[in-house]
């Protein structure tokens, strides 16, 4: 079994799981590059300077997901950290402005199909990814679960009238699905809490991305930082928390 630690990140063929995947790297860490497509995580590992392997991982796909911890089992033995990145925050093809994604969300119009599209991959394919990957992350001597949630989950801050960007970018699709998303962060965390495996929830921030297509305005390099951290977590760390890099965000 090798001594470098060894991390698994979702979507990590692009965008903030490609970065996350980087720093990572830079901190001594193996770094397993997630992606739906083989040959665009290959091209992404090649991109980090450091110990990278692409993975084949549809997070939708149980079958998928199955030989992705096979293979980590088979060549690894083991998994210190998961960061659960990939994500999806409509159904259409990609181009789609984020106001007319934003106006698809509003829970009088959305679209259930696009809505059940979306929590496919950002709720249960968190739960399915994260239940297969246990058994490597109990191998571990201190196992982190990083899930990369939003600020626009927050139902504190949506249910203020004050915040009103936030209110009128909520809905039903891509918001609910973060929103459950934490609410299963918690759920893992709980049930977890008697190993020392600490599972978080991390808000990235509004980044320029494929996902908002390119609207956003940190850059991958910032919002890398607060899932990072969350994997990197001494013993002391805290478990079952969701923030940001500026600190905890109101559920």
């Amino acid at each position: 079994m090798q001594k470098k630690p060894i991390a698994l990140v979702t979507g990590a063929n692009q965008g903030i799981g490609l970065q996350i995947a980087k720093d990572l790297a830079k901190q001594g860490f193996t770094v397993l590059v997630g992606s739906r497509k083989l040959a665009n995580g290959e091209a992404a590992a090649r991109s980090i300077d450091g110990d990278a392997h692409a993975i084949q991982l549809d997070v939708t796909n149980r079958a998928s997901i199955e030989a992705a911890a096979k293979r980590v089992r088979h060549e690894f033995g083991r998994l210190d950290v998961l960061v659960n990145n990939a994500g999806i925050a409509h159904a259409s093809p990609p181009g789609r402005s984020l106001a007319d994604t934003v106006k698809a969300g509003r829970a009088s119009v959305a679209s259930l199909d696009e809505v059940r599209a979306v929590f496919e991959t950002n709720v249960f394919g968190v739960i399915a990814v994260t239940q297969a990957m246990l058994p490597l992350l109990r191998a571990a001597a201190a196992a982190r679960i990083v899930n990369v949630s939003s600020g626009r989950a927050s139902l504190t801050l949506a249910s203020d009238p004050s915040e009103q960007r936030r209110r009128e970018m909520f809905g039903v699709t891509y918001s609910a699905s973060k929103v459950a998303l934490n609410a299963v962060t918690v759920a893992f965390a709980l049930d977890l809490e008697s190993t020392g495996i600490k599972v978080n929830a991390a808000a990235p921030g509004f980044t320029v991305t494929a996902m908002n297509n390119f609207e956003g305005r940190l850059t991958i390099e910032e919002a890398a930082r607060e899932p990072v951290r969350l994997a990197l977590l001494g013993p002391d760390g805290p478990t079952g928390t969701f923030s940001d890099e500026n600190g905890p965000i109101p559920w």
